[in-house]
């Protein structure tokens, strides 16, 4: 479903003046989200609520000397919100307004009349922090009634939360680049969402149009990915009009975010406790044994997971192990024999490691297997050497045939990034054609975005419902062009060998041990990657023997390694220039230099 973002720039700008008119000179910079944030989320709940004010208040007033625990009344539709929160205090936000001498107590009043699950929210965004500042500054009442100004349209009647979503990721993406933060470090452009959502549920439409599904977004941020992709597949005019259940989770560990994506679960009727709170790598939130139908995520990459590290109590030195099954498979060693490893990745990128999370929290298939889509940076391809972490968790995706397909995206295509990235399609239950295969698209170039009119950020291109369509063409079509290329698993795989050179005395004879054999020296022992799909011995004899003769090579410590260099497959050689041509520019141009000096001096 699209979402036109202009028609929301009024709204984000109208909050946007909050800063301006009320909070300059009374907070830092850096803490207007700590205002404005919690605001637009109470000021929506509040909207939501107003309708069933006096029916609320009715039962409150009637049951709370009867009943421990009113929640069930004061949330069902006869007696209650008929939604999943309430608020039991006499103000509404307009009604604060009424009294502005006693605005502070009666704001206070207000935030502890809310349900619990919305004090949960106040509370992850820190919010009564700042109302001594609120009252020792004045500003109370003025921030209050900006909120309730007409030209904040915040109701989820009028505003989704796919919009709210977007209005909310804006103000953080501004937040961050006035503060010089990083910008927009939650937010992953709706187009790029849709095109995930597409590639992850059109392949299976056939089997989800009845029945109960769970999709998950470890790394939730305001839920977006969660909201939007149910909406894909349960739109009555889209594309597969399922009318299946579907139930959301999600788990994110950053405060002000978490706090977003659980008011809009509780303003569109899921159920917020769902949404867990927490570092899902080391504080993951939901039943071990839980698994998952489709998973949809944008981890952060390029960032440390140290603090997970420290939690997991890693162990130190080059013996690193990890108590937690969700790390730790079997993967095949050189001989062939599957040996249990602890997989992790570099301290400084965890990206990976929420891969290697979703994975365990895929279905079987025998209960319907499992969809993921997961946007990683390049390093993901090809960081860590044979034998690391990173290249086993690539070897284990790959020999467990798990990766259907990888899409570069364009460049400057995220808010806080112009690097290249690209979106993983991961599932357990491959169609025919393609066991055994793994599809790159290369969706970089200009034939699959648009320059955008304005940049956001680092974002200076955008991708169209017709890009996306011809993405997805490219994906279902799954035959080899010029922006598609099909490989084998093995292709990805290499063994790693350790190479030999004689060691030598200073008249060039070759020294030899004990036994006869040469020595080895040290100072030229190297190491050759030969790709899976070649024989060794074969290998040596062609690429190896012709120049250095008398090395040999042996296999006691030989690893196994993946890499998927994305880029050299779509790679096309540029001829250089001829010299005649390059020749010709340059005293073109120094002629072109003394006419522009001439007449300077003229």
């Amino acid at each position: 479903m699209s979402l036109n973002t202009q028609n929301l720039q009024p709204i984000i700008n109208f909050i946007w003046t909050v800063a301006d008119d009320v909070l300059i000179n009374k907070f830092l910079e850096n803490q207007y989200q700590d205002v404005i944030l919690p605001m637009t989320v109470l000021r929506r709940l509040d909207l939501a609520l107003e309708p069933t004010k006096d029916k609320v208040l009715k039962t409150h007033e009637e049951f709370k000397s009867k009943i421990d625990n009113l929640y069930g009344l004061l949330t069902s539709e006869q007696h209650g919100t008929g939604l999943a929160f309430y608020n039991t205090s006499k103000f509404t936000m307009k009604k604060l307004l009424a009294d502005p001498k006693n605005i502070d107590t009666n704001f206070l009043d207000y935030l502890n009349g809310y349900s619990e699950n919305v004090q949960d929210i106040i509370s992850k965004f820190k919010f009564r922090n700042q109302l001594e500042t609120f009252e020792t500054t004045g500003i109370t009442f003025s921030l209050i009634e900006k909120f309730c100004n007409p030209k904040v349209e915040l109701s989820p009647d009028k505003i989704s939360p796919m919009a709210m979503g977007y209005m909310f990721e804006d103000l953080i993406r501004r937040f961050n680049e006035k503060t010089n933060a990083a910008a927009g470090r939650h937010f992953t452009p709706r187009e790029i969402i849709e095109l995930m959502t597409h590639l992850v549920y059109l392949p299976v439409k056939d089997k989800i149009q009845k029945g109960t599904f769970l999709v998950y977004d470890p790394c939730a941020g305001s839920g977006a990915m969660l909201t939007q992709s149910k909406s894909f597949a349960t739109n009555p005019d889209g594309e597969i009009k399922s009318k299946a259940t579907f139930h959301l989770y999600g788990q994110e560990n950053t405060g002000e975010m978490y706090a977003v994506c659980k008011s809009d679960m509780l303003l569109k009727g899921e159920d917020p406790d769902k949404i867990k709170f927490g570092s899902t790598l080391s504080e993951y939130g939901f039943e071990p044994d839980l698994k998952f139908n489709f998973m949809l995520t944008n981890p952060p990459y390029g960032t440390t997971w140290k603090q997970d590290i420290d939690n997991l109590n890693v162990g130190s030195g080059k013996k690193v192990s990890i108590i937690d099954k969700r790390f730790n498979l079997p993967i095949k060693n050189f001989k062939g024999d599957l040996e249990e490893t602890c997989l992790t990745s570099r301290s400084n990128d965890g990206q990976l490691m929420f891969m290697l999370h979703m994975l365990s929290k895929m279905k079987d298939p025998k209960d319907g297997g499992s969809r993921i889509a997961s946007v990683q940076n390049g390093s993901a391809l090809f960081t860590g050497d044979a034998g690391s972490g990173e290249s086993g968790i690539r070897q284990y995706i790959l020999e467990n045939d798990l990766l259907e397909c990888i899409i570069q995206l364009p460049n400057d295509i995220f808010y806080n990034t112009g690097i290249a990235t690209f979106v993983w399609i991961i599932s357990n239950l491959k169609e025919e054609k393609r066991k055994g295969k793994v599809q790159l698209i290369n969706a970089s170039t200009e034939a699959f975005y648009r320059r955008m009119r304005k940049p956001l950020g680092s974002k200076r291109n955008e991708l169209s419902v017709e890009h996306i369509q011809a993405i997805q063409d490219l994906y279902f079509t799954f035959e080899v062009n010029d922006f598609s290329k099909i490989f084998d698993n093995e292709d990805f795989g290499f063994y790693q060998i350790t190479v030999h050179q004689p060691e030598k005395d200073e008249k060039g004879n070759i020294l030899k041990d004990t036994k006869g054999k040469p020595k080895s020296d040290t100072a030229l022992k190297d190491t050759e990657n030969i790709p899976m799909k070649q024989d060794i011995k074969e290998y040596f004899k062609k690429e190896v023997y012709p120049f250095v003769h008398d090395a040999w090579y042996e296999t006691k410590n030989a690893k196994i390694g993946y890499e998927i260099p994305f880029t050299k497959y779509f790679y096309k050689h540029t001829a250089l220039r001829d010299m005649y041509s390059i020749v010709e520019d340059i005293k073109r141009l120094e002629e072109e230099t003394e006419g522009l000096l001439k007449e300077i001096i003229n």
